[in-house]
């Protein structure tokens, strides 16, 4: 496993809800293993965006897809800068606001957007080699052979907290957002959240971000048994 993350090529599923940790700690492994970095769920986002600025509601599944099936849907795998660009125009600070938050979850439910999703997620892993992909249904669905599969959680409170300070919004309605979109992105039929068998479980609760990337380079490097 070593002379693989060392040279060769790398794929690293990292799954868990809202709150967790993801971003941060899929970025710094991605650039600490010289590999690239997938948001899947900036992917959804800006599908959702795009919805929201044609007009369309976030439920109806038909017209979604089909704004789906018409964009020109970039994101950039650098981890030291991401970026996401719908039709040319870079989206990567609306895609974070409260009226695409609200509507996400809506719009991932809709099988026919997943499916195209996945297939580009798909190419995007198979070109890059090496690469840190993070989500929601990462280790079951898009990458179920990645050499590590990793969910990461926390506790509801801690997610919240942390959440609420990244946004400079309300505690309680972070947390109850929070709860709203864990319950919908659980339940959906397609492609729910769930945490693969042979994942990792590795709870961030009472961990910093170099302890988590720490833990998860040795289980790379099969110091810890994973």
């Amino acid at each position: 496993m070593s002379q693989m993350v060392g040279s060769g090529r790398c794929v690293v599923a990292v799954d868990g809800p809202s709150g967790s940790g993801k971003s941060t700690v899929s970025r710094r492994l991605a650039a600490a293993l010289g590999a690239q970095y997938l948001d899947t769920g900036a992917m959804y986002r800006a599908v959702t965006w795009a919805a929201l600025v044609s007009g369309i509601d976030p439920r109806d599944a038909e017209a979604v897809a089909k704004v789906a099936g018409e964009i020109d849907l970039e994101i950039g795998t650098d981890p030291d800068a991401p970026h996401t660009r719908v039709d040319g125009t870079p989206v990567d600070r609306p895609i974070r606001g409260p009226e695409v938050t609200a509507a996400v979850s809506a719009v991932a439910a809709v099988p026919w957007v997943r499916q195209l999703l996945v297939a580009q997620q798909r190419k995007i892993i198979a070109a890059a080699g090496r690469i840190v992909v993070e989500g929601r249904d990462i280790g079951m669905v898009v990458a179920p052979d990645a050499d590590l599969k990793v969910y990461l959680t926390a506790s509801a409170d801690a997610r919240a907290r942390r959440r609420s300070a990244e946004n400079a919004a309300d505690l309680s309605a972070t947390a109850a957002d929070l709860d709203r979109r864990d319950r919908l992105d659980s339940t959906r039929a397609a492609d729910p959240l769930q945490q693969a068998a042979d994942a990792v479980v590795l709870d961030t609760t009472e961990l910093g971000i170099d302890e988590v990337v720490a833990r998860l380079r040795a289980m790379l490097d099969g110091r810890v048994s994973a």
